[in-house]
Parts: C-alpha cells; sequence; structure tokens
C-alpha cells in the first residue's frame, strides 16, 4: 500500500519530499499527543498517591508538556517549510 502511495506521489510530480513532509508533521503530531496523555497519566497516579504533593507534581506535568508541545510545534513548522519551499 505504501509502495503505491510513493508510486502515485512520484508519477504525480508531486515529489517524495512533500509526501515525506507531510508523513513527517503527522508523526510529530502523534508522538506528542501520545507524549503528553501519558504525562498527564503519571501525574494522576501520583497524585493519587501522595495528595499531598499535587501542587509540585502538577507544575512539573506541565513544565514538561509545554516542552514536548514547542518541540511538536518545531517539527510541524520544519515539515511544512520542506512541504511548501
Amino acid at each position: 500500500m505504501l509502495l503505491s502511495v510513493l508510486l502515485q506521489a512520484a508519477a504525480a510530480g508531486v515529489g517524495i519530499s512533500k509526501l515525506g513532509a507531510a508523513v513527517g508533521a503527522g508523526l510529530a503530531v502523534i508522538g506528542a499527543g501520545m507524549g503528553i496523555g501519558k504525562i498527564g497519566g503519571s501525574a494522576m497516579e501520583a497524585i493519587g498517591r501522595q495528595p499531598e504533593a499535587s501542587g509540585d507534581i502538577r507544575m512539573n506535568m506541565i513544565i514538561a508538556a509545554a516542552l514536548i508541545e514547542g518541540v511538536a510545534l518545531l517539527a510541524v513548522v520544519v515539515c511544512l517549510l520542506v512541504f511548501f519551499l
């Protein structure tokens, strides 16, 4: 299936780089979503175990989620630059 998509893209003159950029942007978003979900789930488990440390856990969760979101945004921007340039 993937080979047929690649052959169609090459035949249409789109270029493999544009297809790679689209796949890369999708993978970056999926990876960021999975990472933030895992951070959120782990933080909820930690707060359930130690409710008195919920402020520190929540702060660290938000910082880690923001860093992941920033990396994902950078990856999407790079993929879009490859796609349009």
